[in-house]
C-alpha cells in the first residue's frame, strides 16, 4: 500500500554537465542579449501550454468521455492501443519456456513429491550447524510472514492500488515488530492455483528456510489495523496451528465459517508437513476439486455450492479425523487474528475515543479482514464501492498509528492528504521514547 501522504521530492539540478529538464545546453558563447533571451523565453513557454493542452485534451478523452475527434482518429487510437496490447503480451512471453510437464491424472492422489518424514531431526542438524541463523531471536520464534496476489494484474484496475496499500500495511507492522516477510506473486504449482495457491508456498519456504520457527500467512484482503499489538507466542508453545475459529460452530454446528484461514500460523515441523500432505489432494482444479466441493458442501452447514477451497477443506479434516490433528490446533477467538470487516470499519472513531492500541479485540481489531470484497477480481459479494471506502478507512485507521510517530495523522480517515499534529522539538529522542510503537506496545500491556 502506498504512502499517498508523502511524495518524493524531484531532483532540481545534478552535478557535471547535466541540465535542467526544462532547459538545454549551451553550445556557444552566451552572447543573446536580455531581449532576444526572453523571446526564447516566450516561445518555450507557448510550446509547453500547447503541449499540456494537448496532453490534457488526451487524458480527458480517456478519462470522462470527452469526445473532440473523428472516427477516423478513434479507430485509429484503438489500433494503437490494440497494438500497444499486443507489443505488451509478447514482452510478458518473451523467452518463456513451453510447458512441458504432464497434466494432472484425476484417477492419481495429488501429492508435492517425495514424502519427507524425518524433517523434525533434520532441521534440528541443520539449526545445531548453522548457529548464524537461529531460530529464536531475543527470546522469540522466529516468524516469516507470506502474503501474495495472483502474477497478473487485477480485472479492476483500482485493485491493484489496494493491494499496494495492503503490502504496505504489512510491510510497515513486520518493520515495527522484526518480523521478516515474503511477498509472492507465482504459482509454485498449477494444480493448487486460486484459494489452494498457499499451500505449496508454504511448504516450499518451511523446507527452504529451517530457521524459521512460526510462518504466518495473511491474506492479501486483510490489513492490520492494530499496528501495536503482537500475538503471544508463549501461548502456543504446544501447538503447531493457530487459526481463528470458534470450537463450537466447528464441532457443534459443523459450520463451513468455523474457522478463517485468512490468517494462520504454520509451525515449521514434521506435523506440518504431515497436515500438508493429507489437505493438498482436495485441491488439484478440474474434476477433483469439483467432486470434493460437493462433499464438502453436503458436509458443512451454510456451504454453497461450489468447488473445493482450503478453508472448508481444513475445518472437514479437523472434525472427521479430530483425533489425529486437533492437539496439536489451537482455535485461537480471544484477539481478533482474522476480524470481519463489515462490523469494524464504521466503528474506528468510536475505538479511537474510548480505547488504545494494543488491545487486539473488538476494543482496536488486530486484523481487519475483508472477506467477499475481492478487490482485485472483476465481481465481489459486497458493493465496489462500500468496500473500497471501508479499504480506505483501514488503512488510514492503521497509518495513522504509524504517521504519529512522525508528528502526521490523515485528515480523515477516507483522505490520502495529511495534517501535521505537532511542531518540531529540539529534543526529539522525548518524543520517540513518547510514540514509538514498541514502545507502547510495553506500556499497553502493562495497562490491560
Amino acid at each position: 500500500m502506498g504512502q499517498e501522504g508523502f511524495t518524493a521530492l524531484k531532483r532540481t539540478a545534478t552535478t557535471g554537465s547535466a541540465t535542467l529538464p526544462t532547459t538545454t545546453a549551451a553550445t556557444g558563447p552566451r552572447s543573446r542579449g536580455p531581449r532576444s533571451r526572453q523571446i526564447a523565453k516566450t516561445v518555450n513557454n507557448i510550446k509547453i501550454t500547447i503541449l499540456c493542452g494537448f496532453v490534457t485534451i488526451l487524458v480527458l478523452r480517456g478519462t470522462i468521455g470527452l469526445n473532440l475527434g473523428t472516427p477516423e482518429a478513434d479507430a485509429e487510437k484503438q489500433n494503437l492501443m490494440e497494438e500497444a496490447n499486443r507489443i505488451i503480451a509478447e514482452i510478458r512471453s518473451d523467452g518463456a519456456e513451453p510447458d512441458d510437464e504432464p497434466p494432472f491424472n484425476p484417477n492419481m492422489t495429488f501429492t508435492f513429491g517425495p514424502k519427507i518424514r524425518d524433517w523434525d531431526q533434520q532441521r534440528k542438524n541443520w539449526l545445531k550447524q548453522h548457529p548464524e541463523f537461529p531460530n529464536l531471536v531475543n527470546g522469540k520464534p522466529r516468524i516469516l510472514m507470506i502474503s501474495g496476489s495472483p502474477p497478473n494484474p487485477c480485472d479492476n484496475p483500482i485493485g491493484d492500488h489496494y493491494l499496494l496499500k495492503s503490502i504496505k500495511n504489512k510491510i510497515d507492522y513486520c518493520r515495527l515488530h522484526g518480523i521478516e516477510i515474503v511477498y509472492n506473486m507465482a504459482h509454485l504449482d498449477k494444480e493448487l492455483a486460486g484459494y489452494w495457491a498457499k499451500l505449496p508456498l508454504i511448504r516450499r519456504l518451511m523446507l527452504s528456510h529451517p530457521e524459521i520457527e512460526w510462518i504466518w500467512w495473511i491474506d492479501s484482503d486483510a490489513m492490520f489495523t492494530d499496528m501495536v499489538f503482537e500475538i503471544p507466542m508463549k501461548k502456543y508453545e504446544h501447538h503447531n496451528l493457530v487459526i481463528h475459529g470458534y470450537p463450537d460452530l466447528l464441532f457443534d454446528k459443523k459450520s463451513w465459517i468455523a474457522l478463517n484461514t485468512g490468517s494462520v500460523l504454520f509451525r515449521n515441523c514434521q506435523w506440518m508437513l504431515d497436515l500438508l500432505d493429507t489437505w493438498a489432494p482436495m485441491g488439484p482444479k478440474g474434476p477433483v476439486r469439483d467432486e470434493a466441493g460437493k462433499i464438502l458442501t453436503g458436509f458443512l452447514s451454510g456451504r454453497p455450492a461450489f468447488e473445493a477451497d482450503d478453508q472448508s477443506a481444513l475445518i472437514y479434516l479437523l472434525i472427521t479425523q479430530k483425533d489425529k490433528w486437533m492437539d496439536e490446533v489451537f482455535v485461537e477467538n480471544s484477539y481478533y487474528l482474522h476480524g470481519f470487516w463489515a462490523g469494524l470499519v464504521d466503528k474506528y472513531e468510536q475505538m479511537v475515543e474510548k480505547y488504545h492500541p494494543g488491545l487486539g479485540d473488538e476494543r482496536w481489531p488486530f486484523v481487519t479482514h475483508f472477506v467477499g470484497c475481492k478487490p482485485c477480481g472483476s465481481y465481489g459479494d459486497y458493493p465496489v464501492e462500500k468496500c473500497l471506502k471501508s479499504m480506505e478507512r483501514a488503512f488510514n485507521f492503521a497509518d495513522n498509528q504509524v504517521l504519529k510517530l512522525y508528528g502526521f495523522r490523515h485528515r480523515g480517515l477516507l483522505s490520502p492528504k495529511i495534517k501535521r499534529i505537532r511542531n518540531e522539538t529540539t529534543s526529539p529522542l522525548e518524543l520517540v521514547n513518547q510514540f514509538d510503537i514498541r514502545r507502547s506496545g510495553l506500556d499497553n500491556k502493562s495497562k490491560s
